[in-house]
């Protein structure tokens, strides 16, 4: 005799409602980022019955909660806030090198930093900090400024010596005595920038009123002018060069020896002689190597600050801080992993049977969209945030510049009627 079924409802145990609840949003998300926004509240509550419609829910019952929209609502808002905060990255890492940065918790959110919030809403100000620390170590290369601290050393020449290593002199100083640099060789490599020699005293006569070489001092003489002398005004440029090439002369031709170093083994030519009663000093300018993250108390060398986009002081968005286009971003994401999770949910029965019949679930399907759906969205919104980075925002106002500029030259010209 058949047996009549009475099941104990018609419907699935668990089917997303028409609408969400306010007052449930807080207790469902994961992570909680939002729940102090009444903004973000309302959104995720809202966004239920988008999903609801979207999926068809007034036709097939739809085995999500409301719990597990509002999750997914949260998700997409940081999914948001993560693309948008990686392009500003982008912007913003060159002029924020060294800065300092923060500290942040679980959540994202900065604690503990001497850094105001929302520096990610911030326009960055043109500072070119990478530009001007690769500029600092050139010219700590060169002798010509830097951040690191230039030492001067000097030895006395010995008499039918040439050869003199300056990284065993300058090590032996350091290791005695009260010099700047006391202590802080230990064994580290020199860099010698310059080396020169100075007559100990500087003699200047001046012979006549039309002397034009009687102007002696430094061991050269220096031509003067006439009555007849001609001047002409040259670039700035070729003073500069002149300056430079006149300093020379005097650490080189003057001092009558010429050298080369070698691994910080210098080389005098010609072979010092007696000279006036007995050499005078050699000098020599030179800095410490050290490692390119240790720490310098006379420059902020920001070894501790901004070193790439992990580090820069950026938090999550703020909700109440996405605009309109956000927002419908947020709404079509979080569609997508509500298809995602729905095909995971269905997927793990492939068909149901029911009296006579059998119900095949489509979360292959589901699954295929979600994951395109979320790829799309994704590559679109960096695509558009790429072609709004700065330097290309700099090539659209040249365009609308030069733009500009053929429309005024098709313009008729007034004429000046006196």
């Amino acid at each position: 005799m058949p047996t009549n079924l009475k099941p104990k409802s018609t419907t699935s145990a668990i089917i997303l409602t028409s609408t969400g609840s306010t007052d449930n949003v807080a207790a469902a998300v994961p992570f909680g980022m939002y729940t102090g926004s009444v903004e973000f509240i309302s959104g995720a509550a809202s966004q239920v019955a988008y999903v609801y419609k979207k999926l068809g829910g007034d036709v097939v019952d739809i085995e999500l909660t409301p719990s597990n929209v509002y999750a997914a609502y949260e998700e997409a808002v940081l999914e948001y806030s993560y693309i948008v905060n990686l392009h500003q990255g982008k912007n913003a890492l060159g002029d924020s090198i060294g800065d300092v940065t923060g500290t942040f918790n679980h959540k994202g959110e900065m604690i503990g930093s001497v850094r105001p919030t929302g520096s990610n809403l911030r326009v960055p100000r043109f500072q070119a900090s990478y530009a001007q620390r690769v500029g600092d170590g050139l010219m700590t290369h060169t002798g010509y400024g830097g951040t690191r601290p230039i030492y001067s050393g000097s030895f006395k020449p010995n008499a039918n010596q040439q050869d003199y290593d300056l990284q065993y002199i300058v090590n032996d100083a350091s290791t005695s005595g009260s010099m700047p640099f006391t202590g802080s060789v230990d064994g580290k490599r020199i860099f010698v920038t310059k080396v020169y020699y100075k007559t100990p005293r500087a003699m200047w006569r001046f012979y006549g009123y039309y002397g034009g070489i009687n102007v002696v001092g430094n061991l050269n003489t220096y031509g003067q002018f006439s009555d007849d002398s001609t001047f002409e005004l040259i670039p700035t440029w070729q003073n500069k060069m002149q300056a430079i090439m006149y300093e020379d002369s005097i650490f080189t031709r003057t001092s009558h020896f010429s050298y080369e170093i070698r691994n910080n083994k210098l080389r005098l030519y010609p072979t010092p002689q007696s000279f006036g009663g007995g050499l005078d000093r050699l000098w020599f300018n030179f800095y410490i190597k050290e490692d390119s993250t240790s720490e310098n108390s006379e420059y902020d060398d920001g070894t501790l600050g901004v070193n790439n986009m992990n580090t820069l002081p950026y938090e999550n968005l703020p909700y109440r801080n996405i605009n309109s286009m956000g927002k419908q971003w947020i709404r079509k994401y979080c569609l997508a992993l509500c298809k995602e999770m729905l095909g995971q949910i269905r997927g793990k029965f492939t068909q149901i049977p029911i009296p006579g019949e059998s119900v095949t679930l489509n979360h292959s399907e589901l699954l295929s969209q979600a994951k395109a759906e979320q790829d799309q969205l994704k590559s679109s919104l960096a695509e558009m945030l790429a072609s709004t980075e700065y330097r290309e925002l700099v090539k659209y106002d040249v365009e609308k510049a030069e733009a500009s500029a053929k429309t005024f030259a098709f313009s008729p010209l007034p004429i000046f009627v006196g």
